[in-house]
Parts: C-alpha cells; structure tokens; sequence
C-alpha cells in the first residue's frame, strides 16, 4: 500500500495520469518478482534517485539486517547504476537511464544487478528491464533533400529518397512514412526481408519547367507510440531543363561472384552508364545510394571510373552476398540507377572445431570392446566440401571413431585393455575438412583405466633361506619376504600369512602381514633344530583375492653354547687311577681322555692341555688326541703317586672348556699296584663272601686270556718301534653315542680291585700291560709283572 500511494504522489507531481499507470504497473511487476532472481521493470529516462524496488520487502530481510550483513548492490559492467540504501532498503536509479544509450539497435534491455550479503555470505541476482519510451522521434539524416528532375521525366518514374531513422525499438520505432499533398508525386514504400523500409518518389504527372520550376514536397516519417512522434524533411524538386538522353547503364543489374578474403584493392566490377548528350550532360559521376553502411566500409565506387574495389575484409560466415545500388549522374544531373549484387564464395579458412559432449574420464581395464569412452561432435563453419569432415585417432592405440549422427563422433574401445601395460592413454583426435587446402584442428583427451583385480602377487624367490644364530633374543628380525602385484591401489595391498600345514608346528617363526618382515618368536637351539621350512602365504586386497606362495626355510647357526663333556674320565667319578710301570719308556701311554661337544663347526673342535701335574716334566698330553703319554722315562726319583689335570678346550669365542682328574701310581708289579690301590679303598665289611668269589673269577679270566694278551702286547710293540704315526681319534656328536669315546678297542679294559664287598669297587680305564712268559726275560727297563690285566665284563655284579 506504501509503494502504491508513492507511486500515486510521484505521477501527481510528475502531472502525467500515463504516467502513473506505468508507475502502477511496475509496483505489480516488482510485487511479483520470482524468489530466485528479483525482476523489476523501469521505464527509460526516469529522473535520477528514481525509486526502483524496495529490497528489503521482497527479500523478507528486517532493516536492522541490511546494515548488520553489509548489504551492497553491484551493477555488471563498469558502470554502476543503482544504489541500495542501508536504512531503508530501497533500491534507486543513480542517474537518469537511457536506453537507447544502454541498449542501442537492441529489441530488449535487461540491466542485471547483484545483491551481496556478508556474515553469512549470500548473493541473490536481479533483473531491471528498461522498458522502452518513445522519447525518440524519427530523424532523417538531411533536413533538406534535394531532386533534380528533367521536366521531360515520364510518368511512373521513381526517384530514391534517404530513409529516416528512429532509435526507438518495437512499436515505438519507425513505422509509415506520409508525403505532403502535391500535384505531381506520390510516395512508394517498399519493405526488405530485414524489416527496412524503401522510399522512392513516384512521378504521377509530367512536369513543366515553364510552369513550375521547382516543388517543395514535405515528407513526414512516424514512429508508433502513443502518442506518436514524427520527424521531417523538406523535399526540394528542382525541374531541370530538357536534357534529352539520361545515363543508361549497360545492365540493369551487374553480378559478382567474389571470394571471402580478397586481398584488398581488388576489382569487384566495373559498373558503366553511358550519356550520348555533349558536354557536361554527357559526363556521368557514380555514387552509392541506397547501401548499407557495412557495405560502404567494404566496398569503395570510384566516381569516375565506376570500379568497385574492396577495402575491407570479407567474410563468408559473416555475410554471404552483399546489395548495392549505384546512381550515375550526368552534368544535367540526370541520372539512372543500378544494382550490384555480390555474392562471397566461401574459402577454406576455417579449421573444424571439435566441441567434447560426454566423456568418461575413467574405465576399467576388463571393459569389452566397443566401449564408449566419449562423445563429441565437429563443426565447421565453412560451406560444400569446405565444412564436409573426417577423424582420425593419432597412433596406435585401443581406441577407434564411430560416425553417428549430424556430425556427432563416439570415441570407443576396439581391444582389450591392460593397464598393468598402459595405466592411461592421451588420445589426440585429427578432424580434417575436405577442402582443397585441407584444414585440420586437434583435440586431446585423457583417458585413465582403472584397475581389475587381474594380477596375483608374485615373491621375488621361489624359497626364502633366513639365517639365524641360536639362543637368539625372542621377536628377533631375521629378514623380510616380498611380493610384488602388478595391479593398483587396494588389488596391490598384500597381506602376508603363514599357511597352516598339517602335522607341522609354526611356533617358532612369524611373518608380517603388511611388510613381510620374518620374526623369531622364541629363542632357538641348534643342538635340537637346526633348519625348518614353513610356507608363506601372500594375497591381495581384491575382491575375489588372489594369492600366491613361498617356502621360507630358516636355518640355526650354532653358536658355543655347550661345554666339552667329558666321556672317560667320567666327570662325576673319583679321580681314575692309571698305573704306570717303574720301566715306563718316553712316549709311554698312560691314560687317553675322551671328550665330546654338542656344538659343530669349530665350536665343537677340541684340544686338550695338561694344566697342572705333580710331576710337570713327566708327562705330556696330545693336542688333538687327548692322550696322556710320558715326556720321558720313568725314574725312581719320582713319586709314586702322581696327580694329573687335563683342561679340555673347544674353539669357540669365547671358548669353553672342562677338565679332567688322572690319578697315576707308578709301581713295580701287579702285586704294588694291587696294595696301592687297596690301601686307599674303603675297608671291607668281614661277611665279604662275594668279594672271594670275585677275585676267583679273575684270576681264573686273565689265565684264559693269557695268551691272547701277550699277542696283542707283541703287535702293540712292533708298531710303535716302526714310528707309526698316531691319528687323530674321531668324535661321535653327542656323549650317547659311545660311552667309549674315541679310544681305540685294544685300549679298553674294566679291572675292579676290591679288598672288601662289592659296593667298594674301583673301576678305570689303563693301557694293556704286556705279560712275559716264564722263562722270557723281560726288555731294557721292563719289569717283569706278575699279573697280567685282562677284560673283565660285568666285574663287581655290573
């Protein structure tokens, strides 16, 4: 109701009641204005700080907002023509709008604005449509026109006049043309295709000079707006004096076929009238009338002449053909008219435009052939075969072009893709045109294939070998297992898994699952495992995935974890005791120790060292032997008991090592030996029964084997006299694999000595002493021995 009394007290002060029914009708327009973008009608010329529409109202926005948001109204173009006021919302005109300023030569004129909000940020677009005024009245381009006509001209002549121009549009433009009441002429008006309107002066009456030299004609043109305006211009005849002949042109109308991009100061056509009057009736000018200002600029008539040359650049897509009307006028200004119509070939010099409808940026690699990619289509705007086209795809690639309709191209798969091969393809499109001097234009498109999940993982090795060392730290790295998948994103993930065999414990081992990465879970003994083989798994992250296998074998490096245990003596009984005969020579043997190392390489290799004895210089041990011979011969100085320790020592780092005890009697006989041995024994229990039956038994053995003794102390002899080298003995792996150590058989006896019961048993191992025969004398530093020791099995009840 505001706006509408507003609007009645501005058409009051205006005085105009039309007015205020436009002013009336651009209230509804306003009240109506679509929610999206608000569209509001203002006539041109309204003066300036006009009332345009309240913002504020059609918003629905309360005042208080408009300043608080810091509302703002932004014009297109460099012009800003509008103002919004903060306080009130109303939107204003700044200045006086002109359409035919704003809009020339245009039916409509839209002025588009924007209304921004800050704090939240909002922009709402607006529409002004300047209605058209008929603020313009018709104007012709002279107020005067003058016409010099031949008193002798016949009836029905026509004489061109310049056309008024109005820069009202629409019903407001220029619409009829009137002529002033007169005797002689009336007025032809013929309207072309493009809606201009012809004038030419029809002589209705012959014309004499005598009677009026000359006529004055007023010529009205008037435009349809209510109410209308007209425009004016006087038209002067001036009757000229018989001047017999008029220019003749030799065609009516001249026609040029002329192509597009002529150089400039070409000859389009000669046009030529000819005046057989004399003198300056007989000289013909030519000008332009009737032509179009574009015309003009690309065509220029030689007055003289009649050449018609080109002076601009024409263009087929522009205009096809071009309509020029040339007057001649002779010195008696006489003249004729003719048309010159050109018409503008079409040249090749457009290259095809490739316009991309639909394109699919990305496809998967199992995608079957015949697989639209994209859709584009190709114009050119050249004529006959100049616009005619072809594509083609550059190299050799998947891809081919199917033709569909009106110029429309499809872009399709024509092979298998693979984008483990080729992940993406830069197609570049040729399209050519026909045209003698063939134009082309290139487009490229980027096509990327996505993965399928096609490619299982693949180990870089059939069998992973992985070292480690024994007694190793729990969750100790020993190495990784890689597999590799050809495929993308998540069909490359690969996950690793051990893969569960039956009958076989994986406890020891595990795998990764995202880097492969083998882990030793507990510590590891080479002495009870020393390699194993587990299988791992390696699949994908598809969908269905895929997988693959490797054998991972894990071997145990030993490490001197184990001391040298010690097989004879046993490391757990008393000292042994080993009797050496008083003639003992150098080199005698005493005693061998016999010690094994669950290790291996050299962790298990052995030496042996005599580390302390009573009697350092008597004896000596063998480095790799272990045996325990005498340094030299056996003196009556030295002590009948003799205490021995042999260190037993492995190669390892750090080395381990163990030591072994040798009790050594030297005596003179068995019957020594015996008391020696008996001396130091555990006194017998009186009820000793079996003790007697003992010592029975082994008198009546070493009779029995008297014989086979003394063979065997015969062959013993000869060899060590012929320099037989000793070798070194072998060891078994473990302790459990003979009880007899490396000793050779001739150098293992059990002889038990006991002076009471059975419990108190003594039992050692010693060389085999030689027996001499009764009437044999014993040789150079023997001693003749009255007992001969023999094996003994199972002595003492064993």
């Amino acid at each position: 109701g505001w706006l509408f009394w507003r609007v009645m007290a501005y058409g009051r002060r205006s005085g105009d009641s039309k007015r205020q029914v436009i002013l009336f009708i651009l209230c509804v327009c306003l009240c109506q204005s679509a929610a999206e973008t608000l569209r509001y009608t203002l006539p041109e010329e309204m003066e300036r700080d006009s009332f345009v529409a309240n913002i504020a109202k059609d918003l629905g926005v309360p005042l208080s907002q408009l300043a608080a948001r810091k509302a703002r109204v932004v014009s297109e173009g460099d012009k800003q023509l509008f103002r919004l006021d903060q306080n009130t919302g109303v939107l204003t005109a700044k200045e006086s709008l002109d359409r035919e300023e704003i809009c020339p030569q245009s039916n409509t004129c839209t002025l588009v604005f924007k209304i921004f909000f800050e704090n939240p940020l909002q922009l709402i677009r607006g529409e002004v449509e300047v209605r058209d005024i008929n603020d313009n009245s018709p104007m012709f381009p002279e107020k005067e026109m003058v016409l010099k006509i031949l008193e002798t001209a016949s009836t029905g002549s026509r004489f061109p006049l310049e056309s008024a121009q109005d820069k009202d549009v629409g019903i407001n433009g220029l619409q009829n043309y009137s002529l002033g009441p007169n005797p002689h002429f009336s007025l032809a008006i013929e309207t072309a295709k493009d809606g201009v309107k012809y004038l030419e002066l029809v002589l209705q009456h012959q014309l004499d000079r005598e009677e009026q030299g000359e006529l004055n004609l007023l010529l009205t043109a008037t435009d349809g707006g209510s109410p209308p305006r007209s425009g004016t211009a006087q038209v002067r005849i001036v009757v000229l004096d018989a001047n017999d002949n008029i220019p003749l042109f030799e065609r009516e109308v001249y026609e040029v076929r002329l192509a597009e991009n002529s150089p400039l100061e070409q000859l389009v056509v000669r046009v030529a009238a000819k005046d057989p009057d004399e003198g300056s009736n007989g000289e013909v000018r030519y000008a332009f009338t009737q032509t179009s200002e574009r015309s003009r600029q690309l065509f220029q008539l030689n007055p003289t002449t009649g050449e018609i040359r080109v002076v601009g650049n024409l263009d087929f897509e522009e205009a096809k053909s071009h309509k020029m009307v040339v007057k001649a006028t002779d010195g008696g200004e006489l003249s004729a008219h003719c048309k010159v119509q050109v018409e503008v070939l079409d040249v090749n010099d457009n290259a095809p435009e490739i316009a991309l409808t639909s394109l699919t940026a990305s496809i998967p690699e199992d995608a079957p052939p015949r697989t639209v990619v994209a859709l584009f289509s190709v114009r050119d705007r050249d004529s006959g075969d100049n616009c005619r086209t072809e594509c083609s795809i550059d190299g050799d690639l998947p891809f081919s072009l199917t033709p569909t309709f009106d110029n429309y191209y499809e872009l399709r798969t024509n092979a298998a893709l693979d984008r483990e091969r080729t992940a993406e393809y830069n197609i570049t499109i040729t399209a050519t045109d026909w045209g003698k001097k063939r134009l082309s234009s290139r487009e490229s498109i980027f096509v990327q294939i996505s993965d399928v999940n096609d490619n299982p993982p693949e180990f870089s090795q059939e069998v992973y070998t992985m070292s480690v060392t024994e007694n190793n730290s729990p969750m100790l790295r020993i190495g990784r297992m890689k597999a590799t998948d050809a495929d993308a994103g998540k069909n490359a993930r690969v996950n690793y898994a051990l893969v569960r065999q039956e009958g076989k414990e994986q406890r020891d081992v595990s795998v990764n699952a995202e880097n492969g990465d083998v882990y030793i879970l507990r510590p590891l003994d080479y002495e009870k495992v020393r390699a194993f083989e587990v299988t791992v798994g390696a699949a994908d992250g598809g969908s269905p995935p895929l997988s693959a296998q490797a054998v991972l074998r894990v071997v145990v490096r030993d490490e001197n974890d184990n001391a040298p245990v010690l097989l004879h003596p046993a490391p757990d009984s008393s000292a042994a005791g080993e009797l050496v005969p008083r003639w003992a020579p150098s080199g005698y043997l005493v005693a061998k120790v016999v010690a094994v190392d669950a290790d291996a390489g050299q962790n298990a290799w052995l030496s042996y060292e005599l580390a302390k004895a009573t009697e350092p210089g008597l004896f000596r041990v063998g480095l790799h032997s272990g045996e325990v011979r005498t340094a030299r011969a056996v003196t009556e100085r030295d002590a009948a008991r003799q205490r021995l320790i042999v260190l037993v020592r492995d190669r390892g780092q750090p080395s381990r090592s163990a030591t072994a005890t040798l009790a050594v009697a030297l005596v003179d006989g068995f019957s020594e030996a015996h008391l020696r041995v008996s001396e130091g024994a555990p006194a017998a229990e009186p009820d000793g029964p079996l003790t007697l039956y003992l010592i029975a038994s082994l008198a009546c053995v070493s009779a029995l084997f008297l014989a086979t003794a003394v063979a065997a102390v015969v062959a013993k002899v000869r060899r060590a006299r012929r320099g037989e080298t000793e070798t070194l003995p072998t060891f078994p792996p473990t302790a459990t694999e003979s009880n007899a150590g490396s000793l050779p058989r001739s150098y293992v006896y059990d002889v038990c000595f006991a002076a009471g019961t059975v419990n108190s048993e003594f039992r050692f191992l010693r060389p085999l002493f030689p027996c001499f025969p009764a009437g044999l004398p014993p040789g150079p530093g023997q001693q003749r021995s009255s007992v001969c020791s023999q094996d003994v099995a199972n002595l003492g009840g064993e």
